[in-house]
């Protein structure tokens, strides 16, 4: 212990590189007792959380969250994660499931870091899991894929679409779960949010579609 602790003290990179580590560890068993047994999707990545959690590496660059996030984040009904979501220096960037000019388009305002999948953190073939948010007067439009997908809120607010269904506000520790293929939508009104996403089964991208917003 104190070897470690003086070559800490001497190597403060290095003391920072261990610290996100540990963080991201714990952030990882926050995720594990988040999910549901009660849901195949959820036992499917909780599964995974644990199997990879050894294999976390460098976090590599980072960027800071926009503060419509980050205020969602820091109120009294955010899930507690939030606090440890904070203290990890993530790369937040759009998500790139599609190269379509028109789903670039529709991604200015969206906030997303992939901790397990094929371009992930830790790289999994089986699941795709990581945090995603939109800011305010935002919409992702209808869009399907063959995996089947959940968000899981953890602050804020946001409307969600699911196929034929209206939109419906879920708030924080609700669900919006999209089967295979079928149809769904999300639009953000005077709050940003922030949430998990898991897709399971086909995770691949190559049969995703994106249509546009509800009112094109």
């Amino acid at each position: 212990y104190r070897s470690l602790k003086r070559k800490r003290a001497r190597n403060p990179h290095e003391t920072a590189k261990w610290d996100h580590a540990m963080t991201l560890a714990s952030l990882f068993d926050g995720l594990c007792d988040i999910l549901s047994d009660d849901h195949s999707i959820e036992r499917n990545a909780k599964a995974e959380l644990r199997r990879l959690k050894a294999q976390i590496g460098p976090l590599g660059k980072s960027s800071r969250l926009k503060e419509p996030f980050l205020d969602v984040m820091a109120r009294d009904d955010a899930h507690p994660i939030c606090s440890l979501i904070g203290e990890v220096p993530f790369h937040w960037a759009p998500p790139e499931t599609s190269s379509a000019p028109l789903y670039k388009d529709h991604s200015h305002f969206k906030a997303h870091v992939e901790l397990l999948g094929p371009t992930g953190l830790v790289t999994s073939s089986k699941i795709r899991l990581g945090l995603y948010g939109m800011l305010p007067h935002s919409e992702y439009g209808i869009r399907t894929h063959p995996a089947e997908e959940t968000y899981i809120m953890l602050a804020g607010s946001a409307f969600w679409k699911v196929d034929d269904a209206p939109f419906g506000q879920l708030f924080t520790g609700q669900r919006s779960y999209h089967p295979s293929m079928v149809p769904h939508a999300t639009r953000t009104g005077d709050d940003a949010f922030m949430s998990i996403y898991i897709w399971d089964g086909d995770i691949s991208t190559e049969n995703y579609r994106h249509y546009g917003t509800t009112e094109d």
